[in-house]
């Protein structure tokens, strides 16, 4: 113990300005971090952790003269701690299997939706390699500096990666359903615990989400990186004034595609739209020839773009409860489709018309309380402004023509060629209401659910836009074309826990058949989350859609910039 102690005192003399990481030239300084037998370099690892997390603790991670940075210092520091400062991952001159088993996975770690690049892997092969391969020639297995930047890089990535799989990377926001959306310092520790006493597969599995879309996204991934092709395409401009310009550069990427056969000479129009239709075709898009915006987007999509997406995809699931209901209604704004699942079985599956870009249909969690039967639809003061009062001041006869009614505070119906619309810029005092009937835009049953967007679930008077290729149409609702399904199944679960047996389901079929406007209350509300992810998980392949709303562009630009 004496001796032991005589050399901590020696080392305490190295001055903590010798960083090794800086692969300093002082052949004096380099020498002391140099062991002599497995013994000594578990000692001199272990002093130099404590002082180098010591350092980049005090200094928000950074470690002196050094280029690396620790993202998680404050905690690894703690587990350090509770360590008595010794190595985690490595032992007298070995890798711990733990410490192999991290290292693997992070080379791997793309199969989780994670990069690479954020847990040091490429300063940790560098150190490998020198151990594994250049030992002989220049003893850097005996060199406690190298060994003890590993280790540390190992902590700070065992913590990120914890943060990563459990939470994401994404912010929390207003529908954001987790109730541990903070990690507290004693849930890395017991994370380090159960890695010890079970083993990192078994930790990562217990905080990943247990969301079906995640995991078929997560299914999917081996087959998209195998055949992934990083190649950076030309970017299309849009929107573009110069028109020369941007005929350029969609010539360029279409050649790069293979969509078109030449680069060096201008296409005529004819060919540049034949060669549009190409790559319409292959994306299973709308095929007319025109490169318009959606068009464009998916151009300027390559596969690295396209790993974001799949990664800000699997961010989306982690933001979700981490229990979700036994029954409960999902609809996917980006892919245009609602599923209703019951004990994790889609049960219904329907294509919807969900809001167009610029009036997107919002993000929401909320549950249905309500069906009505031949709806009256009351136009949200976004549409009346925007649509309707423009429409009115050419030509009064506009709301006729729609079906649409006009009433006053006390609701009285008002002659809307006796209203002076002049005077109105922006709302009105009035209600604008469209009667209920089979022209009515909300169809002929409407699904209630509280939120302050006024949108619902609703059948159409519009159902032949149900075979577009692209169905980002409405205001805002979301359409549904298995309406009926849908509304059975939702009173058949109600009246199941009734008494009365079915006489709900009899009696909203007899209300449509005579056209009647009826409001029936749903004692067993079923929740309803509305969600916006741009690719899914289908039979072992990735499906991506449009990001119509640019959300997920926003999101790469915003948190994702580096990759």
């Amino acid at each position: 113990m004496f001796i032991y102690r005589l050399k901590q005192l020696h080392f305490i003399g190295i001055s903590l300005s010798l960083l090794v990481f800086t692969g300093c030239s002082n052949k004096s300084k380099k020498g002391d971090n140099i062991a002599s037998n497995p013994q000594e370099l578990q000692e001199k690892t272990s002093y130099l952790v404590r002082s180098f997390i010591g350092i980049a603790a005090a200094k928000n991670g950074q470690l002196e003269d050094s280029t690396i940075l620790l993202s998680q210092a404050r905690i690894a520091k703690l587990l350090y701690e509770k360590k008595s400062f010794e190595p985690l991952w490595c032992q007298k001159e070995e890798w711990l299997p733990t410490g192999d088993s991290l290292f693997s996975f992070i080379e791997s770690s793309q199969l989780f939706g994670l990069f690479p690049e954020d847990y040091h892997i490429e300063q940790l092969k560098d150190i490998r390699q020198k151990f594994f391969i250049d030992s002989l020639a220049k003893g850097d297995r005996k060199d406690a500096a190298l060994w003890s930047k590993a280790d540390i890089m190992l902590t700070d990535a065992f913590v990120q990666i914890i943060k990563d799989v459990k939470l994401g990377r994404l912010p929390q926001d207003s529908i954001t359903l987790r109730k541990d959306s903070v990690l507290n310092d004693a849930f890395y520790q017991q994370q380090f615990d159960i890695l010890q006493q079970s083993g990192l597969a078994k930790m990562i599995q217990s905080l990943e989400p247990d969301q079906r879309g995640y995991h078929l996204l997560k299914t999917g991934i081996k087959k998209f990186l195998d055949s992934a092709d990083y190649q950076q395409f030309t970017i299309v401009p849009y929107p573009e004034k110069n028109q020369s310009k941007f005929t350029r550069a969609l010539q360029k990427r279409l050649y790069e595609g293979g969509f078109i056969a030449f680069d060096s000479i201008a296409a005529d129009s004819i060919q540049l739209a034949d060669a549009v239709k190409r790559f319409q075709k292959k994306k299973g898009i709308a095929v007319d020839g025109r490169a318009g915006e959606g068009t464009v987007r998916m151009l300027n999509v390559n596969d690295r773009e396209k790993f974001i997406r799949i990664a800000i995809s699997m961010d989306k699931y982690k933001m979700l409860p981490e229990t979700m209901p036994s029954k409960y209604i999902w609809v996917n704004t980006s892919a245009n489709y609602l599923e209703l699942i019951d004990k994790g079985e889609v049960k219904i599956n329907s294509k919807v018309i969900c809001g167009k870009p610029k009036t997107r249909t919002p993000l929401l969690t909320s549950n249905i309380t309500e069906l009505i039967t031949y709806p009256q639809w009351v136009p949200p003061p976004s549409i009346v402004s925007k649509e309707i009062l423009p429409a009115v001041k050419k030509n009064p006869g506009y709301l006729a023509k729609k079906g649409f009614s006009l009433v006053d505070a006390k609701g009285n119906e008002v002659d809307p060629y006796s209203v002076d619309w002049s005077k109105y810029s922006k709302g009105i005092p009035y209600r604008v209401v469209q009667g209920s009937g089979d022209a009515n835009a909300l169809g002929i049953m409407k699904f209630v659910f509280s939120n302050k967007y006024s949108v619902y679930l609703h059948d159409t008077n519009q159902r032949y836009l149900f075979g577009n290729a692209m169905r980002s149409l409405s205001h805002g609702c979301v359409r549904v074309q298995e309406w009926e399904k849908l509304a059975y199944y939702i009173l058949r679960n109600d009246s199941l826990n009734a008494s009365g047996g079915y006489t709900k389901i009899d009696s909203v079929k007899s209300w449509l058949q005579r056209k009647q406007k009826k409001s029936i209350a749903i004692r067993n509300k079923v929740p309803v989350y509305i969600r916006y992810i741009t690719c899914e998980g289908q039979n072992n392949n990735i499906v991506f859609y449009d990001d119509i709303y640019s959300e997920d562009k926003m999101l790469r630009e915003k948190y994702f910039a580096s990759k």
